[in-house]
């Protein structure tokens, strides 16, 4: 029940930009002790096993750490008369539904009224590569890309965590997620320390992955001109070849279901790397395009909600 009303709040309220303004947010406050733990344990003098053990001991520290808080509010608000609908806001600030679609909305309107230049700022607010010289079509990839991608870690993994787990459940899943982009990365410095990190957080998204492609393959059956099949046949094709075991299966279900192009090359930090390709559709994307992915994205949300009420429904009667 947590994880249904939980969903349906953030989805039409979400996390007030003047909340994060005043007080921060979860994955904020938890990036703040991932921080201090990177600076205070990761001894670049140290050799790679000692810095991938402090890396172990980190992570189970961030995540102990989130356990002992979350569990210890979740006990006494079930002591409360209303401490149910307390969880459920504590557990909305976990879910990033509305906020992704409202980001990634963002850049098709400024490419309809502002053109390139001001797309190419707004897609700088929700992904990590170079952003300076991409043009319609490469910012509408990477604006579809992302929200494929993170609506499996940003909304449908810490809704299956929150619904089998509770709220520790879905905190701890943020906490991982949150240490995996902040040092899971394989640069010189993070390569051993946040080992531990990367590996966890492959772990647990990986029923959340695959989900969500078949969310995403469920749900092309009710937008025009989408293809359920070639969502789940290019899932299963081109995830395997994506460098994360997890981040493929939505990227790939999406572009099959909307025969678009995702994926190839891009630039980080001015070097340009060549990433597989997910699916074999169009790449000379569009603002509109982006808004049938927004599409496709809303009912899979909807597809998410119901299976919520039908578990929420159930944990009633039984």
């Amino acid at each position: 029940m947590i994880a249904f009303l939980a969903a349906i709040l953030e989805r039409f309220v979400g996390y007030p930009a003047w909340l994060t303004d005043r007080i921060g947010h979860p994955v904020i406050w938890i990036g703040r002790l991932i921080e201090a733990l990177d600076n205070r344990y990761n001894d670049p003098e140290k050799s790679f096993e000692s810095r991938r053990i402090a890396g172990i001991v980190a992570i189970t520290t961030v995540v102990l750490a989130t356990l002992v808080i979350t569990l210890g509010v979740q006990q006494i608000l079930r002591f409360l008369p209303f401490g149910w609908l307390i969880e459920v806001v504590l557990a909305s600030t976990l879910i990033a539904q509305k906020g992704l679609r409202d980001a990634v909305l963002a850049v098709a309107r400024a490419l309809d009224q502002q053109g390139v230049e001001g797309a190419r700022r707004e897609v700088a607010n929700i992904v990590g590569r170079d952003t300076a010289d991409l043009d319609q079509a490469e910012i509408s990839r990477a604006a579809i890309e992302t929200l494929a991608e993170n609506s499996s870690d940003g909304v449908i993994a810490p809704l299956f965590f929150l619904a089998l787990f509770g709220l520790p459940g879905a905190a701890i899943y943020k906490a991982i997620n949150t240490a995996d982009s902040m040092i899971g990365h394989r640069s010189e410095r993070h390569a051993a320390f946040g080992w531990a990190s990367a590996k966890l957080d492959d772990l647990v998204n990986f029923i959340p992955a695959r989900l969500t492609a078949a969310l995403f393959a469920l749900a092309a059956r009710s937008l025009p001109a989408a293809d359920s099949r070639a969502a789940w046949e290019t899932a299963r094709r081109d995830a395997p070849n994506h460098a994360s075991p997890n981040a493929g299966w939505p990227e790939a279900a999406m572009a099959g279901a909307l025969g678009f192009g995702l994926g190839g090359p891009r630039a980080y930090n001015g070097e340009t790397l060549e990433l597989p390709k997910m699916g074999e559709g169009k790449r000379t994307l569009t603002a509109d395009d982006i808004a049938t992915a927004i599409g496709l994205y809303d009912r899979a949300m909807l597809i998410a909600l119901g299976i919520l009420a039908i578990w929420a429904l159930l944990s009633i009667v039984f």
